[in-house]
């Protein structure tokens, strides 16, 4: 088995991504989302499981743990949607902000950590990571003290770290069908 399995792992990150960001932004209504998001966010963690496998095939130890870590994220975000949007977890309103902070602590702390393992790696890997964090900091805050402001620029942070996904899903596409990479930057420690 070859290949590089970023060419399917960074289009299914940046799809679920993007669908997550229209909706903090308010493109699409969270009333109005029924069961669009959890699809296209289960839809992006089954594509991130898929180039996860593929990477350890690979023995890409540190590219199949990135891919695995969003695949769980995204496949998580979609079961606590679902169960939130349909009263399966039976939950107070005070409850559903609980356990949408919990959520999103446990995910920053592993996020957070996983940016810092990826300083010695391209700048433009560091930078969605960081970004990823951004957007979670804002997400938790915006949670707790109930503010809507706070999350709709978490989802334009969101588009921020889509929009790098994009280039680097770019990147990899172009070198897959015989083209160059794309510019990556340095990475933030070297050695």
């Amino acid at each position: 088995m070859a290949g590089d399995p970023s060419i399917l792992g960074l289009p299914s990150f940046v799809v679920g991504s993007l669908a997550l960001g229209m909706v903090l932004v308010g493109v699409v209504p969270a009333d109005a989302l029924g069961a669009s998001l959890p699809i296209l966010v289960a839809a992006t963690a089954i594509g991130l499981f898929i180039a996860g496998i593929w990477s350890a095939v690979l023995g890409q130890s540190a590219v199949a743990g990135i891919f695995g870590v969003f695949a769980t994220f995204w496949l998580s975000y979609s079961v606590l949607l679902l169960g939130l949007f349909h009263g399966w977890f039976a939950l107070t309103p005070a409850a559903v902000k609980s356990t949408t902070e919990l959520f999103l602590v446990a995910w920053l702390l592993i996020i957070g950590v996983l940016t810092l393992a990826t300083l010695r790696l391209p700048l433009a890997f560091t930078a969605v990571f960081a970004l990823i964090d951004l957007a979670l900091v804002l997400l938790l805050v915006g949670t707790a003290q109930g503010s809507s402001s706070l999350s709709t620029l978490a989802g334009y942070v969101v588009f921020a770290f889509a929009a790098i996904g994009l280039y680097l899903f770019y990147g990899a596409a172009s070198q897959a069908t015989g083209g160059p990479g794309v510019p990556m930057g340095q990475p933030v420690v070297r050695g």
